[in-house]
């Protein structure tokens, strides 16, 4: 399938290791540094990264974590962000400026450095991301503006460095933006048959797969309170 050139430079890349953050609170990894020179990325993502729950964090579905630079002047002017917040505010693991939820498609093939790597699902913001950013509304804003970010998962492992270069190669499904997707799990909103399609997407998750399948049959309703709820 033909796909649009989209190329950009790795701004930064950010790593981090779990800690206990919050009294209370189980140990976090969302608090992600700079990192310089090549990092090596294995299937289950970068050599140099920890998460702290391996149940809702990282493994091979959420092997690196992308976050576009272009959002984070609307959530400073918008007032959810301090001025002059730097990445990874979000805990991302990567930076660009020109990707995004509305140009970037589920199962979208990219080359990253010498990896390759496939786009898997967008985020589900967690009460985590409120209390790392200072704004408990953040994981709601985020599901409301669909600024999530989006998952990869690694199809060939490599290494990649600040400053290279990370560029679509494959496009499978360009009816199901990042966006389009992402909002459609988090809100529920989608009609069935809808979701009948997207349950059927062999590039999505496996657990949003097995979500919009629940919508597919009638079932909307979906208890957040642990997830969101700090």
């Amino acid at each position: 399938m033909a796909h649009p050139d989209l190329t950009a430079r790795v701004d930064g890349l950010f790593l981090g290791a779990a800690k206990d953050r919050w009294e209370g609170k189980p140990p976090s990894a969302i608090q992600k540094d700079r990192v310089s020179g090549p990092q090596d990325i294995s299937f289950n993502g970068f050599s140099g990264d920890e998460q702290a729950d391996l149940t809702v964090h990282g493994g091979a579905e959420k092997a690196i974590h992308h976050y576009a630079l272009d959002h984070y002047n609307a959530w400073q002017s918008e007032g959810h962000l301090a001025p002059n917040t730097n990445p990874a505010a979000f805990g991302e693991n990567i930076s660009t400026r020109g990707l995004t939820e509305d140009n970037l498609c589920i199962g979208d093939i990219l080359t990253l450095g010498t990896a390759t790597v496939q786009i898997s699902q967008g985020r589900q913001p967690c009460w985590k991301l409120g209390l790392h950013t200072g704004n408990k509304k953040m994981p709601y804003l985020f599901q409301k503006m669909g600024r999530t970010g989006w998952y990869y998962r690694v199809l060939e492992p490599g290494s990649v460095a600040p400053g290279d270069v990370i560029a679509l190669v494959e496009r499978r499904h360009e009816d199901w933006s990042v966006k389009r997707v992402t909002q459609a799990r988090l809100t529920r909103r989608v009609s069935p048959h809808e979701a009948e399609i997207l349950a059927n997407i062999v590039d999505l998750a496996p657990g949003w797969r097995a979500a919009f399948a629940r919508m597919a049959d009638g079932i909307a309703h979906e208890d957040t309170t642990a997830r969101l709820g700090a």
